[in-house]
């Protein structure tokens, strides 16, 4: 990858954690306030992305909710993870019997859409912050877990793993100290560009009313709001939307900058 290339995921990263951890800086007003006679204003120098049809300053709220849709990412994305640490590691390690059911029902799992997958399971769990993040999270576990599970049956027969039991370890130890770290490395390009792909899949359910409730400044819910005045605000969309693609693309730039890295290594 370019030098310019990561110069610019390195801004793109100092920008949307300081505007995840203090968007007053960037954006000292209220989200929320309302102001009915300044409603449906355009872009211009009063308010940098127009108003939404409350008065609500569409910039403020961008850079608001930035806070809202990326630990939402992260979280979907840790719980993905983390689930597919657990079902990778157990089926790799597992009798080989096991391993196949385990194996067989992941692949089923990965052959639905992602997107569809987290449907399923809201309609299960209802709408709201928290189980978006489960949904999406669970919706990630089986393409992480077959990965992992990849990962530590390459690691269980090498060199690494003779050594350590010939000084002793047990197999936990084994599991904690040598194959979960050196199964992850290769996979953190890959969790880099699944934190994007999650504020999609985030911002897709907010859009479907699935995710943050209104009147939250959530990107996808924003969108929602906005497809209604379409033809009269189109900033009430374009803004929200333009902030999602930047967030994945930067994923994406990032992602493919470590995924150099790690086959350097």
């Amino acid at each position: 990858m370019s030098r310019l290339a990561k110069i610019c995921s390195v801004l793109f990263v100092a920008f949307w954690v300081l505007t995840a951890l203090a968007p007053q800086w960037l954006a000292p007003g209220d989200p929320l306030a309302i102001n009915p006679a300044q409603a449906f204003q355009s872009p211009g120098a009063g308010h940098l992305f127009g108003t939404d049809e409350s008065g609500r300053d569409i910039y403020t709220r961008v850079i608001h909710g930035a806070r809202d849709s990326l630990v939402i990412g992260l979280a979907a994305t840790a719980v993905g993870m983390g689930l597919a640490i657990i079902l990778g590691t157990f089926s790799a390690l597992a009798p080989r019997w096991l391993d196949e059911i385990i194996l067989r029902i992941l692949e089923a799992l990965y052959s639905i859409p992602s997107l569809l997958l987290a449907l399923l399971i809201m309609a299960f769990t209802g709408p709201g912050v928290g189980p978006a993040i489960i949904a999406v999270g669970l919706s990630t576990a089986p393409g992480y877990a077959r990965l992992v599970r990849g990962q530590i049956r390459t690691l269980k027969n090498s060199e690494m793993l003779e050594a350590a039991t010939v000084l002793g370890r047990g197999t936990w130890l084994k599991v904690r100290n040598h194959l979960i770290p050196n199964a992850l490395k290769p996979l953190l390009a890959l969790v880099t560009l699944g934190i994007g792909q999650a504020v999609i899949w985030a911002a897709a359910l907010s859009f479907l009313g699935l995710g943050t409730p209104p009147p939250a400044p959530e990107w996808g819910a924003m969108l929602s709001a906005g497809r209604t005045y379409l033809h009269l605000a189109w900033w009430m969309s374009l803004f929200p939307g333009m902030a999602i693609v930047v967030v994945a693309a930067g994923a994406t730039l990032i992602g493919r900058s470590l995924g150099g890295k790690v086959k350097s290594l």
